[in-house]
C-alpha cells in the first residue's frame, strides 16, 4: 500500500511539474525579460603603451567575453559531456532528466539533483534568485524554454560558456583558461578542457591549486563521459588521462591586470577628470587608451622602488621612508613612469608622485631665481652678493654660517647657496620669480610673495610630476610640454572618445634653457649632484627642507624632505624622499639629498641602458651672454636697509617692508630678530 502511494504521489508530482512547465510556467515567464542575457558582458578597458603593446587591463571582474569561435573544441564537447549530454536536441528542458532528479529529490524529502540543462543553468545564473526550491526550479524550466524560443543552440551555449563559475574568482571560460592555464580559450587541450568542465559543480573542492589529486579524479570522469559520448578516441583518451595538469603558477592572475599600478592609477584619474570619461566605463567599457607609458623605464623605476638599499633604513617601529618617482619626456609631456610609493601599494592608494605637496627646497632655485635671472640679463659669471643679509627682518645664511662675500652665480648654484639665491631673487624682483613659478604649473598663492620663494618655501608645496614637468622645459628649449599619460581613448569599436592636446608655455628663452642647462649639469659634475652622474650629458639639482626652528624639533637635527630633479635630452626625473607624516621622531639625516640622486641614477641608468648618448643641443647662434656689472657692497658686515642701498619691493611697485612683515606675522611665518637656518644642499 506505502509503495503504491508514493509512485502516485511521484507521479501527480511529475505531471504537475510538467504541466506548470509547459502551462502555468508560461504565465509567470511571459513577465521575464530574457533580453538581458543577450546584454553586453563588462568587457576589460586595455592600456597600451607607447609602442601600441597591451600593458595593463582594468575590469570590474574577472569576466572576459569570448565568442564561441574562440573557445576550444574539445571544451565544448567536455562541458556538454558532463553538463547536459542531449544539449543539441531537447528545447530547453530535459524530461528523462528532470524527472531522474523529481524522483532523487522525492524520495530525499529536499532537493538534492538539479537535473538541469545547460539553458536551465544559464536561466539560474543570468536571470533567477539561486535559492534551491521545487518553486525556484519550475521557474527555471519555464525561463529555458522561452531561451530557447529566442536563441540558437551557439548561442546559448556561447552565453552559458561566459557565465559559468569556474572557482579562483573567475566567471567564464577565457578568466578560467588564463587562471589555470595562462592560456586563451581557444589554445586549452582535451585534458585542460576536461578538468575547466569538472569544476562548476563544485570548483572549491576541485580546484587543482589546493586538491590536486581530486581534479585529476574528477577530470578522468570527464573523459570517461566525453569517450563514451564519441568525442574522443581510444588513443585520444588515452593521451588525455596520462597527461600531467601543468597549472599557470600567477595562481588566476591575468598577467596584465594590476601591471603597473601607479601609472595606471594616473591613468584612471586622467581619464575621469581631464576627459570625463565615467568610471564605470573605464573599468568596464571596453575602452582602449593608449598612454605615453615605456615599460623600460616603468620596470627601472619599479625594480629601484622595490631595492631598499637605495634608500634610508626603516626605523625600530617598522614605519617606512617614503618616496615617489615619475619620469617624462620633455618634448612631448608624456609621462613615461611612474612610481607612487615603497611596498605594498593598495589600488588607487596614495600616489605620491602625483598627489603629495611638500617644499622643495634648493631644486626650486632654478624655477624661481635662477631661470628668471637668466633671463633677465645675468649670466653664469655675474657676481652675486654672499655675506651677512638681512631683508625686512628676514635673514637667510648658508649651511654653517659661512659666507663668501661675493660669488659667481655658477658658484652660487653649483653650491646650492642660499644667501645669493635670496639676494638675486630680491634685485630682480619678486614677481619675476613668483610669475614663473605660476606660469610653470605650480599652485602659488600670495602667501608665497615673499623672498623664501628663492629657498623653495611654498605654502602649498609641490608634487614630483610638477617638478619633473617644470624642469622638462629646461630641456626642451625653455617650452614646458604639459605632463600628460593619455595620448588617444578609443571605444572597443575603434572610435576616437578623445585625444591629449597638451599645453605648451613658454618659460623662458631657449638661451636661458641652455644657459641653465650647462649650469645644472655642472652641478651633477662637481656640485651637490654628483650622486646622480649618469656617464652621460645629465643636469639637475637637489633639494632639502631643513626642520622648522619649533619645540617640537627643539635639539633634532635632520631632513624633512630630500628631492633630486634632473634631466637628459631624452628624460626628465623627479624624486621625492620623506616620512608621510614627519614628526620629532620621524626625520631623516641631514644629508638626505643624497638619497633621492641615488634613486635618480638607478632609475635613469636602467630606462636609458641601450638610447645613445645625446649632447644638450644649444640654440641656433648661442653664444655666452655679456657679463652684468658686479653690484656695490662692503668688505663685510653688510646689512640691507632703506636708505644704504635700493632695495626692490615685493611685488616691483607698490611693495612695502611693513606690509610684508605683518603677512609673514599673519601666517605665522615671522622672521624677524632671529637668523634662521633655511635649506642648503652642500653634503
Amino acid at each position: 500500500m506505502r509503495s503504491w502511494r508514493f509512485w502516485r504521489n511521484f507521479s501527480l508530482v511529475l505531471v504537475a511539474a510538467v504541466s506548470a512547465v509547459f502551462l502555468g510556467g508560461a504565465v509567470w515567464v511571459s513577465g521575464q525579460n530574457i533580453d538581458k542575457l543577450a546584454e553586453p558582458l563588462p568587457e576589460p578597458t586595455i592600456i597600451f603603451d607607447r609602442y601600441g603593446q597591451p600593458a595593463s587591463k582594468l575590469r570590474t571582474s574577472k569576466v572576459v567575453p569570448v565568442k564561441l569561435a574562440d573557445v576550444a573544441e574539445p571544451m565544448k564537447q567536455a562541458i556538454i559531456a558532463v553538463e547536459d549530454k542531449r544539449f543539441y536536441s531537447h528545447r530547453g528542458v530535459d524530461v528523462s532528466a528532470l524527472a531522474r532528479a523529481m524522483w532523487r529529490n522525492t524520495t530525499a524529502g529536499g532537493v538534492v539533483e538539479g537535473g538541469s540543462t545547460i539553458t536551465q543553468q544559464l536561466a539560474k545564473n543570468g536571470l533567477l534568485t539561486p535559492e534551491r526550491s521545487f518553486k525556484r526550479k519550475l521557474r527555471e524550466a519555464a525561463v529555458a524554454l522561452k531561451i530557447e524560443s529566442e536563441y540558437e543552440k551557439d548561442e546559448i551555449l556561447e552565453m552559458y560558456l561566459n557565465r559559468i563559475y569556474f572557482g579562483e574568482g573567475s566567471w567564464g571560460i577565457q578568466a578560467a583558461a588564463s587562471a589555470y592555464f595562462g592560456k586563451k580559450a581557444s589554445e586549452l587541450t582535451v585534458a585542460e578542457s576536461a578538468l575547466l568542465a569538472a569544476l562548476p559543480k563544485a570548483p572549491s573542492r576541485y580546484t587543482p591549486f589546493r586538491n590536486p589529486e581530486g581534479a585529476a579524479e574528477r577530470r578522468n570522469v570527464v573523459l570517461d563521459l566525453m569517450k563514451e559520448q564519441g568525442y574522443l578516441t581510444d588513443e585520444a583518451y588515452a593521451k588525455a588521462v596520462l597527461e600531467p595538469i601543468r597549472l599557470n603558477q600567477a595562481k588566476g592572475n591575468d598577467p596584465l591586470v594590476g601591471q603597473y599600478g601607479s601609472y595606471i592609477d594616473y591613468v584612471i584619474e586622467e581619464a575621469a577628470n581631464v576627459y570625463g570619461i565615467p568610471e564605470a566605463e573605464l573599468m568596464g567599457g571596453g575602452l582602449r587608451i593608449f598612454t605615453g607609458l615605456d615599460p623600460k623605464a616603468q620596470r627601472a623605476s619599479e625594480a629601484v622602488f622595490a631595492d631598499d638599499a637605495n634608500f634610508p633604513p626603516t626605523g625600530t617601529d617598522g614605519i617606512t621612508v617614503q618616496s615617489g618617482a615619475v619620469l617624462t619626456d620633455p618634448s612631448s609631456g608624456a609621462i613615461r613612469g611612474m612610481v607612487g610609493g615603497r611596498g605594498d601599494q593598495s589600488s588607487r592608494g596614495l600616489n605620491r608622485a602625483v598627489s603629495i605637496r611638500r617644499q622643495p627646497g634648493s631644486a626650486f632655485k632654478p624655477i624661481a631665481v635662477y631661470g628668471p635671472a637668466l633671463d633677465s640679463g645675468y649670466d653664469a659669471e655675474s657676481t652675486l652678493y654672499d655675506g651677512e643679509l638681512d631683508i625686512g627682518g628676514y635673514r637667510p645664511t648658508n649651511a654653517g654660517g659661512t659666507s663668501r662675500g661675493q660669488i659667481s652665480l655658477r658658484e652660487a648654484l653649483i653650491r646650492s647657496y642660499n644667501v645669493p639665491a635670496v639676494w638675486l631673487l630680491n634685485e630682480i624682483g619678486l614677481s619675476k620669480g613668483w610669475n614663473m613659478a605660476e606660469r610653470a604649473g605650480f599652485q602659488v598663492t600670495e602667501e608665497d610673495r615673499n623672498l623664501s620663494l628663492a629657498l623653495g618655501g611654498l605654502y602649498k608645496g609641490v608634487s614630483p610630476l610638477q617638478m619633473a614637468q617644470a624642469y622638462g622645459s629646461f630641456a626642451n628649449g625653455g617650452v614646458m610640454r604639459q605632463a600628460h599619460a593619455i595620448r588617444v581613448i578609443k571605444s572597443k569599436d575603434g572610435n576616437v572618445l578623445a585625444k591629449a592636446e597638451p599645453v605648451e608655455t613658454k618659460l623662458v628663452s631657449p638661451e636661458t634653457a641652455y644657459s641653465l642647462t650647462l649650469l645644472l649639469e655642472e652641478v651633477v659634475e662637481r656640485g651637490t649632484g654628483k650622486r646622480a652622474a649618469l656617464g652621460r650629458p645629465v643636469a639637475g639639482k637637489t633639494g632639502t627642507t631643513q626642520l622648522p626652528d619649533t619645540k617640537q624639533y627643539a635639539g633634532k637635527e635632520g631632513t624633512l624632505d630630500a628631492w633630486f630633479v634632473g634631466y637628459t635630452p631624452q628624460l626628465a626625473a623627479a624624486v621625492w624622499v620623506g616620512y608621510d607624516k614627519p614628526d620629532a621622531e620621524h626625520v631623516m639625516a641631514t644629508s638626505g639629498g643624497s638619497s633621492p640622486a641615488v634613486v635618480f641614477q638607478a632609475i635613469m641608468l636602467k630606462a636609458l641602458e641601450g638610447v645613445p648618448a645625446a649632447e644638450f643641443a644649444a640654440p641656433p647662434g648661442w653664444k655666452a651672454a655679456v657679463t652684468v656689472a658686479p653690484v656695490p657692497w662692503a668688505d663685510s658686515g653688510w646689512k640691507a636697509d632703506r636708505g644704504e642701498w635700493r632695495e626692490r619691493d615685493w611685488d616691483d611697485d607698490d611693495g612695502d617692508d611693513d606690509e610684508w612683515k605683518e603677512d609673514r606675522k599673519k601666517h605665522g611665518k615671522e622672521r624677524k630678530g632671529k637668523r634662521e637656518r633655511d635649506e642648503d644642499d652642500e653634503d
